[in-house]
């Protein structure tokens, strides 16, 4: 995954360049961070070697499944401090 040691304004800067250079192509992504593929024409969510979900993000978040609770804790992750005891 292209972004996944990435600070968030650098992910965003490569997300832009991607998307422009995948335009009309079909383009398989295989993402930890899911902001990565929340635009995506169709997103496939696969579980132990099963599909367990598959939709855009819209329809997926609008239900109770794995890629609802995956995408808010990511998003929770991202409001993380670190606190350094002196």
């Amino acid at each position: 995954e292209p972004t996944s040691a990435l600070d968030t304004e650098s992910e965003i800067a490569v997300q832009k360049a991607l998307d422009e250079l995948i335009q009309s192509k079909t383009v398989i992504v295989i993402a930890h961070r899911l902001s990565t593929i929340s635009h995506a024409d169709s997103i496939v969510v696969v579980e132990d070697g099963s599909i367990v979900q598959h939709g855009t993000h819209k329809e997926l978040m609008a239900g109770d499944g794995r890629y609802k609770s995956m995408f808010a804790a990511q998003q929770r992750i991202k409001k993380w401090n670190i606190v350094h005891d002196d």
